[in-house]
């Protein structure tokens, strides 16, 4: 299994190298690969499906046109990260709007509805309390915790010291909690 895990980090590393040299397929293939993985990132600190597909497409134009920029010695997620983080604050800014949360949220048909339901329940109220958490303790615990970036990843997309991540994983952690038993309780 190990094997397997490091010819994918080198064909994911080869594949950039192509895409920045110009190769059409390489290119093709970064954009399906990451377009699902930013677009949960933004839809997370929007909670607005056009606006996250809008910014989707245009962070993945920005990582296309920048790929001269990229260092191969930073790992590449991190750095596609950082550039839809910019690119979700800029357009949010541009817009000068908070996205409001959905008033539904997407339909999931499951084997056992019931079970669903109480997922589904619990769910919705983690997300309206992540919805009430401020922006900078959303990002960290979205990239932490649905994205699974490590400490230091988070740091270098947030451009931020690896404390501050970790002091803002902790405060963020403890708002939601409470935030999310006043939902439940």
């Amino acid at each position: 299994m190990a094997l397997r895990l490091l010819k994918d980090v080198v064909d994911e590393r080869e594949r950039i190298l192509a895409a920045r040299d110009g190769d059409e397929a390489a290119k093709a293939w970064l954009v399906k690969q990451y377009t699902p993985t930013v677009y949960r990132f933004v839809y997370r600190m929007l909670r607005n499906e056009q606006d996250a597909r809008d910014i989707t497409q245009d962070t993945l134009i920005k990582v296309m046109r920048n790929l001269h920029r990229y260092d191969p010695n930073r790992k590449f997620s991190t750095w596609v990260f950082s550039i839809a983080r910019n690119t979700t604050i800029d357009e949010t800014r541009r817009r000068k709007r908070v996205a409001p949360a959905p008033k539904k949220e997407p339909k999931y048909e499951g084997p056992d509805a019931y079970d669903e339901s109480v997922r589904g329940e619990r769910a919705r109220n983690l997300h309206a309390a992540l919805d009430k958490l401020p922006p900078k303790y959303r990002e960290v615990l979205v990239l932490y915790h649905f994205e699974h970036l490590k400490y230091r990843e988070i740091a270098e997309s947030l451009e931020l010291p690896i404390g501050t991540v970790m002091n803002r994983i902790f405060r963020a952690r403890q708002r939601l909690r409470v935030i999310y038993e006043e939902k439940e309780g």
